[in-house]
């Protein structure tokens, strides 16, 4: 019985992986205004919060501190939905040590889908392909990864605590 449930789990967390390279692609095809479009909406919100400073600022100003946001808005966006294809697509792996080749395997799948997501980019116009968000995306399927192993280590001993009662 564990294992029909194991292969269900692994089916549902290989739908999720889908679902996110599925929404990666979509941000990808958006051109430079649609997508500044997409990181405005945070911007805004992150203008709001800060307002009092942001409305006496000089023109000058706001133009350079609206800059770094966006900046900062769409970089954690790389970082933060590779995070999440990392942590998907290392639960499709399973339970296995932290330093194995399926590891190396899942961090590999994010890489290659990151350099294909960028090549992508470079197709869409005004948008660029940058090594540099090929590593950064990278990066975040690391992170997704490590946190999947924080994941199946509560999982684990919460389902160990379980059985012992």
């Amino acid at each position: 019985m564990k294992n029909i449930s194991l292969s269900k789990s692994r089916i549902i967390f290989a739908l999720l992986t889908a679902a996110v390279m599925v929404c990666i692609f979509l941000f990808s095809c958006e051109n430079a205004e649609e997508s500044s479009d997409t990181s405005g909406f945070f911007v805004n919100i992150i203008t709001n919060i800060f307002s009092k400073k942001f409305n006496g600022m000089s023109p000058d100003e706001q133009t350079a501190f609206l800059d770094n946001i966006s900046h900062l808005v769409r970089k954690t966006a790389h970082f933060t939905i590779f995070a999440a294809l990392g942590t998907f697509a290392s639960l499709t792996a399973g339970r296995r040590r932290i330093i194995s080749l399926r590891s190396l395997g899942v961090l590999g799948f994010c890489f290659l889908y990151a350099c294909t997501d960028e090549l992508h980019q470079y197709f869409v116009p005004q948008r660029a392909c940058m090594f540099s968000d090929v590593l950064l995306d990278t990066c975040g399927g690391l992170a997704g990864i490590l946190f999947s192993f924080v994941l199946l280590t509560i999982f684990k001993n919460k389902h160990k605590l379980k059985d012992s009662r």
